[in-house]
């Protein structure tokens, strides 16, 4: 925990000579040392103050600073960017971390377009369109798209992150985007930095909310839906702008596309990112939008490249 202490300061009155003239001054003192000091008749008064500091929970390493309800009793913070796992020796070794800016995407790169067995690429790269994690896939990264080959439990991928990391679960992507405060207006769709995306305002958030659900995108209870295809229209964000944005706790998802069979479609215009739960022994849920939709509990097959979004 971050703790500022209020260190005691002594002002005293000094009088120094210069040029036979006597002027007098304001000193404050820390440690013998003199840490501020201005003419007296600059001064109208000294008031000293007793000040309550709240205690600062730091935040987790790569967390952003806004809290999100995903439950009626559980907050979380996203990760700074989407998931991404880069190798140099076509996937004998992975290396995982969060894209630097949260915008960021690979899009039909490598390797998210060269992977070509279970934790293997044919070309070094990042990936960050996953397959959903299972045992038998190495967190999705795997082009085997038989149904049996996606099979198993499901393995979080904030495992490859560290302790306390998690996915979200279809339940939790739905109260997010419809079951928390004021939820219609603490989301909206547009671009940041020219990228199209999803924007996520925190739960505590003081500035104006959105208002893309009276502009054209209706709220359905459980989905939102565009009749005229606008969505990316509604907002639109600098990176200069984003900055202060980001500084106040908003979330980003951008439109990051979708793989299969190794061919990464729909870039900029779609963007899809798991949950942890499953639907049945070939399916798994997800969040997905596009320009005319936003449904926070889309189902389709595991083996589909799709993007992962941390929380903790």
């Amino acid at each position: 925990m971050k703790k500022i202490l209020l260190l005691a300061v002594i002002a005293v009155l000094a009088a120094s000579t210069f040029a036979q003239q006597t002027v007098k001054k304001v000193r404050i003192y820390k440690d013998n040392a003199v840490v501020y000091e201005c003419n007296y008749a600059d001064v109208d008064s000294i008031v000293f103050v007793d000040e309550i500091i709240h205690d600062v929970p730091d935040l987790p390493e790569g967390a952003l600073s806004g809290e999100f309800s995903v439950s009626a009793t559980k907050t979380v913070h996203f990760s700074r960017g989407n998931l991404q796992a880069s190798t140099t020796d076509l996937g004998t070794n992975w290396t995982w971390g969060f894209a630097e800016h949260q915008w960021d995407f690979i899009g039909n790169a490598a390797a998210n377009n060269a992977i070509n067995g279970n934790g293997t690429v044919s070309a070094n790269g990042i990936v960050d369109l996953f397959g959903w994690s299972t045992t038998a896939t190495y967190y999705g990264i795997s082009n085997d798209h038989s149904y049996t080959s996606h099979f198993g439990d499901f393995v979080d991928w904030g495992e490859t992150i560290g302790e306390g990391w998690y996915t979200l679960s279809m339940d939790e992507w739905v109260y997010l985007f419809c079951g928390r405060t004021d939820a219609a207006h603490l989301f909206g769709m547009g671009s940041v930095n020219g990228i199209n995306g999803t924007i996520l305002l925190p739960d505590n958030w003081a500035g104006d909310k959105f208002t893309d659900t009276e502009n054209g995108l209706t709220d359905r209870g459980t989905s939102y839906e565009n009749i005229y295809g606008t969505n990316f229209s509604f907002h639109t964000y600098t990176a200069e702008q984003w900055a202060t944005m980001e500084t106040n706790g908003a979330v980003f998802l951008p439109a990051a596309g979708r793989c299969f069979r190794m061919d990464v479609s729909n870039v900029g215009s779609y963007g899809s990112y798991w949950s942890s739960t499953l639907s049945d022994e070939i399916d798994a849920w997800y969040m997905y939008f596009n320009v005319g939709i936003l449904d926070p509990h889309g189902n389709n097959y595991r083996e589909y490249g799709r993007s992962v979004r941390l929380v903790r």
